[in-house]
């Protein structure tokens, strides 16, 4: 896409955010194993960059998410993976069903919250047997009344100890599992709701991430996101976005992996001359460089065609694709060339390495994006039929 001089502006936004509030103080977030997110949501609902695609009724700015992406890109330079990802969970991952199918009142009740980042959001879909298999949630919401009750747990919540809403899939009937499931809103205040200790991880070190548990939740059915049963779909749906973020948020982040190894390589001698010299290493950071904007043009041009109103199920997961191989590959390579250094764990690339391995997992894994591309492209073969 041609960004606009409005893009370029937001995209300075962010950018000065970013460098201000967020860099600074990255080292200290990520040893205490969090950020104060309250107060970063709140800096960001102020200047608008929580409801930025989402309708001026409730907050947003009302502008197309090609504004979402720059604002998501220029999020993903951060100097930690972390803080990035709960601010996407916010933007792109728990309320986008909830923005766009959801009724007045529930969104006048968390939406514009979330947007003005006076409440902080989750989304609870994956669970201890299910992770990129979404169909094979177990968690219940059975009817009793005006109400449902909910039963189950969830796994891998970001945010999910800070969290004010969640957005969750339930099994809401017993049919096929495409038809049979619904999205509720959730408040964390609800009796029989708990959220259990927080996870210490890999990498994403500064963002809270928790199981959670639903133990007899009554949830009014007013909470409920769309019409019963339509859940998987709607979750569907708002996988576009969050793949979409998903890659956009990647790019930066690898440049930073380019950049900052170009930097240490120049200054680096082995041998009597700085290690850039090398062509094994000067080629190599060019072809990284190259993939990185492969990886932008795919993303933008999936993002043009969402906002012209596209499905772009193959597009987007296609760009989140290479943007989990790529956040595999690139941070490895760049950390070969730090040589012993790249094993401190202080140092950027150390972070890089540790952060970037999520892509390949969360919203979906690589094998399940393949999987999407392989059916869209009419190259999935069928599910065997037992033998007699």
């Amino acid at each position: 896409m041609i960004l606009t001089d409005e893009h370029r502006e937001l995209q300075r936004t962010v950018r000065n955010f970013v460098q201000q509030e967020i860099n600074p103080n990255v080292t200290a977030w990520e040893r205490a194993g969090a950020f104060p997110i309250r107060e970063i949501f709140q800096q960001l609902g102020q200047l608008g960059l929580l409801g930025i695609s989402k309708s001026p009724t409730y907050g947003g700015l009302g502008l197309d998410f090609s504004y979402e992406t720059v604002f998501l890109e220029e999020l993903g330079g951060a100097h930690c993976g972390g803080v990035p990802l709960s601010i996407a969970v916010q933007t792109s991952m728990c309320t986008p069903a909830l923005a766009n199918f959801a009724s007045d009142a529930l969104r006048e009740q968390f939406l514009t919250p979330a947007i003005r980042g006076e409440m902080v959001g989750a989304i609870a879909v994956s669970e201890p047997g299910a992770g990129s298999d979404v169909a094979g949630i177990k968690t219940t919401a059975v009817a009793d009344g005006g109400d449902y009750i909910v039963n189950g747990s969830k796994m891998w919540i970001t945010n999910a100890p800070c969290a004010d809403f969640f957005c969750t899939l339930v099994n809401t009937g017993d049919g096929a599992a495409h038809r049979n499931k619904s999205l509720l809103i959730i408040p964390a205040k609800t009796p029989g709701v708990r959220v259990g200790q927080k996870l210490e991880k890999l990498g994403m070190r500064s963002s809270e991430t928790a199981p959670v548990f639903f133990d007899n939740v009554r949830v009014p059915q007013s909470n409920r996101i769309g019409d019963e049963g339509a859940g998987f779909l709607l979750q569907m749906l708002q996988f576009q976005e969050e793949r979409l973020a998903g890659a956009a948020l990647t790019i930066k982040g690898l440049e930073n992996c380019v950049s900052s190894t170009i930097d240490y390589v120049r200054e680096r001698h082995a041998f009597d001359a700085p290690l850039l010299q090398n062509q094994t290493v000067h080629f190599a950071l060019a072809e990284m460089q190259t993939e990185v904007e492969c990886l932008r043009a795919l993303t933008w041009q999936a993002v043009e065609a969402y906002v012209g109103g596209e499905d772009v199920t193959t597009l987007a997961s296609m760009a989140k694709l290479k943007a989990g191989r790529l956040s595999r590959s690139i941070p490895d390579q760049c950390l070969q060339f730090w040589g012993g250094m790249g094993y401190i764990e202080e140092t950027a690339i150390n972070r890089a390495y540790r952060d970037c391995r999520l892509t390949a997992i969360g919203g979906g894994a690589d094998e399940v994006m393949l999987g999407i591309i392989c059916k869209l492209m009419g190259i999935l073969p069928g599910k065997r039929k037992p033998e007699a």
